[in-house]
């Protein structure tokens, strides 16, 4: 779940529902070895139901804002 704030988690025996499932079939190489194995994204925590509810708004992480300043 992409976009979770930091202490938010389902526990063990919630029921998750993903209205909207994006299916992606990842594929990594690494010291010769191929891995594949697929996922669903989720961009947003409030995009689940939770036991038939949505979750907080605190599950949401909040907006970072990151500047960097190039002299040259």
């Amino acid at each position: 779940v992409y976009n979770a704030a930091p202490d938010w988690s389902v526990l063990v025996g919630d029921v998750l529902g993903v209205p909207e499932p994006h299916l992606v079939l990842h594929q990594h190489q690494h010291q010769g070895q191929t891995f594949s194995f697929p996922g669903i994204r989720v961009s947003s925590p409030l995009s689940l139901l939770v036991n038939g509810r949505r979750p907080p708004g605190s599950a949401l992480a909040p907006a970072r804002l990151a500047l960097t300043n190039d002299p040259s």
